[in-house]
C-alpha cells in the first residue's frame, strides 16, 4: 500500500446528505432545528465548515452555507454570540431579540435541506423546524433568565457554553448519524417542554402567594377595627 493510500486511512469519509432516506432526512432536520434554536450561527457555521472540507455532502438547498461569504459571516456572529451571550443581562437582550432570528432561520434551512421533496412537504419541513427551534429557544431563553439573577458569573458561563458545544455536537451528529440525533433532539425536546411546564407551575404558585399575602394585609386593618 502507497503512501498516499495510507494518508487515507486517516481521513474522514465523507458522509453524504444528498441521497439519504425519508426517515434519515427527518432525523436530520429535527436534531439541525433544534441545534438552531440554541445557536443557529454555530450550526450554520459547523454545517459550513463540514461542507467546505468535503466531510459532507449537504443536501443540495444548503450547498450555499459552504460558500465563503457565507462561512465567513457565520463564523464572525457565532464569535459574537460567544461572548454575548455569556455576560449577564446582554445574554438577555441577545436571546429575546434573536427570537426573531432563530426559530425563521431554522425554518428557512429546514425547508431548503427539503428541496428535493413536494412543496407540500417542503412547508411542513419547514413549519417543524420552526417549531422545534422555537422550544429549544424558549427554554433556553427560560433557563437564561433564571441563571442570569444569580450574582456570580460562572454558573451563566458554563451554561452558554455547553449551548454551544451542544449545537455543534448535535449539528455533527445529525450530518453522521441522523436517526440517532433525532432520538437525542427529540428526548431534549420532552426535556425542554417539561422544564417550561415546570417553570410556569411555579410562576403561578408564586403568584398565588403574592396574592394570598396581600389579601391577608389588607384584611388585618379592617379586624383591628
Amino acid at each position: 500500500m502507497g503512501g498516499a493510500d495510507m494518508s487515507l486511512l486517516f481521513l474522514p469519509s465523507m458522509s453524504s446528505l444528498t441521497s439519504m432516506s425519508s426517515g434519515s432526512l427527518v432525523g436530520f432536520l429535527v436534531a439541525m432545528s433544534f441545534a438552531a434554536g440554541l445557536n443557529v450561527y454555530a450550526t450554520t457555521t459547523t454545517l459550513g465548515v463540514l461542507a467546505k472540507l468535503h466531510w459532507v455532502a449537504l443536501p443540495v438547498g444548503l450547498a450555499p452555507l459552504a460558500n465563503s461569504w457565507v462561512l465567513a459571516a457565520g463564523a464572525v456572529l457565532f464569535l459574537c454570540e460567544v461572548f454575548a451571550d455569556k455576560i449577564p443581562y446582554v445574554d438577555l437582550v441577545w436571546n429575546l431579540a434573536h427570537t426573531f432570528i432563530r426559530v425563521p432561520i431554522a425554518g428557512l434551512l429546514a425547508y431548503r435541506a427539503a428541496a428535493t421533496l413536494s412543496p407540500t412537504a417542503q412547508l411542513a419541513a419547514a413549519a417543524l423546524g420552526a417549531l422545534i427551534a422555537s422550544v429549544a429557544h424558549g427554554s433556553k431563553t427560560a433557563a437564561r433568565t433564571l441563571v442570569t439573577a444569580s450574582p456570580e458569573p460562572f454558573s451563566n458561563i458554563a451554561l452558554s457554553a455547553s449551548e454551544d458545544v451542544a449545537a455543534v455536537s448535535l449539528t455533527w451528529l445529525a450530518t453522521q448519524h441522523p436517526v440517532l440525533a433525532a432520538v437525542v433532539a427529540s428526548l431534549a425536546v420532552v426535556a425542554a417542554i417539561a422544564f417550561g411546564r415546570w417553570l410556569v407551575r411555579g410562576f403561578r404558585r408564586q403568584l398565588s402567594g403574592l396574592r394570598g399575602r396581600r389579601l391577608r394585609s389588607g384584611a388585618a386593618p379592617m379586624l383591628e377595627r
